[in-house]
């Protein structure tokens, strides 16, 4: 077992359903190395993992933004699990315990998407802003939120994507995809919730279709209620469906248009996309290393 020593270097994890992305940094914004490699079964993933880290020199605390859903209570015994997923074999995983005991160092641990959001604000599209959240948009919807640099917990990590948004007449009766949930908003405007209503990816479909304002209204409400709930500064819009040419602009306005003009914090509120691009998870993952 790897033990820590006083380098100055610390550790990050980006542990995403596809792939894992590792990095170690003298500081969450000044990555030395950086690597990727395919999320397969636990066993094999981690050790592939932990072996890179142990060539790249003692670590003084790791960072890991996982994937979820997560167990981010310290207290309890299954701290550091992704709990029950759909991933096959990675229920119940102890991520954060076995790279704790391998390298030897404390680790800090949060959802992915928390990670992302905790980057954005500090390096990225919020850092003049005094709360951001961040949601992603691709095989899942999923958000973070940071208010005041702390990334809001409460009796969980939030599940944006899981909220119920409202249906326009002329929707068609699509009934979501969400096994648990139906016509949620992962349900309906998730990238394989797109594909099974129309077929393909937005960006697939033509300018001029339907879809993209059906999409951008699911997501405008979703941005409206942030900013009517938690009042926060800057909403960052990232993943894939959001790389879909004129889909940032369509939100802005259908989220103009449902605040009317009414909330307070009418000039302050913004959508915008991410910043730091590719490297807002991994940096996140680098701000949660323990370190000092």
């Amino acid at each position: 077992m790897a033990r820590s020593g006083d380098t100055g270097l610390i550790g990050g994890i980006e542990a995403g359903g596809t792939k894992f992305v590792l990095a170690v940094g003298s500081a969450p914004n000044a990555i030395k190395a950086r690597h990727e490699i395919p999320t397969r079964d636990p066993a094999a993933t981690l050790e592939e993992a932990a072996q890179w880290f142990e060539k790249h020199g003692q670590i003084c605390g790791l960072g890991i933004a996982t994937f979820g859903p997560a167990q981010l209570d310290p207290n309890s015994p299954q701290w550091g699990h992704i709990l029950q997923t759909p991933k096959p074999d990675w229920s119940d995983c102890g991520i954060a315990p076995f790279f704790t005991d391998r390298l030897g160092v404390p680790a800090g641990f949060d959802t992915d998407v928390n990670g992302a959001a905790l980057a954005e604000y500090r390096f990225g599209a919020g850092k003049d802003a005094g709360s951001l959240a961040y949601v992603t948009v691709g095989t899942g919807i999923g958000g973070g939120l940071i208010i005041d640099g702390h990334p809001v917990h409460g009796a969980a990590h939030p599940e944006m994507g899981h909220m119920f948004p409202r249906h326009s007449a002329d929707d068609g009766g699509f009934a979501g995809i969400c096994p648990a949930h139906g016509d949620c908003l992962e349900g309906v405007a998730s990238g394989p919730a797109i594909k099974a209503r129309w077929g393909g990816s937005l960006s697939d479909l033509s300018p001029d279709h339907s879809a993209h304002e059906t999409v951008a209204a699911y997501l405008a409400q979703l941005c409206h209620t942030l900013f009517a709930v938690t009042a926060v500064e800057t909403v960052v819009l990232g993943g894939g469906v959001m790389n879909t040419p004129g889909l940032l602009d369509r939100v802005r306005a259908a989220s103009d248009g449902l605040g009317n003009g009414y909330l307070p914090g009418i000039g302050k509120h913004r959508i915008t996309g991410p910043a730091l691009g590719a490297n807002a998870g991994i940096t996140g993952a680098l701000l949660l290393a323990p370190h000092g």
